[in-house]
């Protein structure tokens, strides 16, 4: 469930509990990575930055969860929507970690 506040955008998102133990980068291997696509917003307004999403990947390979751990608003749903499209090679169980996108303008 999104919701937005105000002129500014407010991401807010229900989400089925994640392990607090999962602290460190995913090791999962891909099997297909889609790219965020730059927001016009952002780039209008020259913001940049880091989109944090703390993922739980099932066993199969199909995104099971994710919260936003850290990163501009604006940043994050064009992060979360390129998220849905990711495949991760099949293992033995479900995986927890973080993944780190970077946003900055191409010259």
């Amino acid at each position: 469930m999104w919701r937005w506040a105000g002129t500014g955008l407010l991401a807010l998102a229900t989400f089925h509990s994640i392990p607090a133990t999962a602290q460190g980068e995913l090791t999962r291997k891909t099997k297909t990575k889609v790219a965020p696509t730059y927001p016009v917003l952002a780039k209008k307004m020259n913001i940049t930055g880091t989109v944090k999403i703390l993922v739980v990947v099932s066993a199969n390979g199909i995104l099971k969860d994710s919260k936003v751990v850290g990163g501009n608003p604006v940043l994050v749903n064009a992060t979360m929507d390129a998220l849905k499209k990711w495949r991760f090679e099949p293992a033995d169980s479900e995986s927890t970690g973080t993944l780190e996108f970077k946003f900055q303008p191409q010259d």
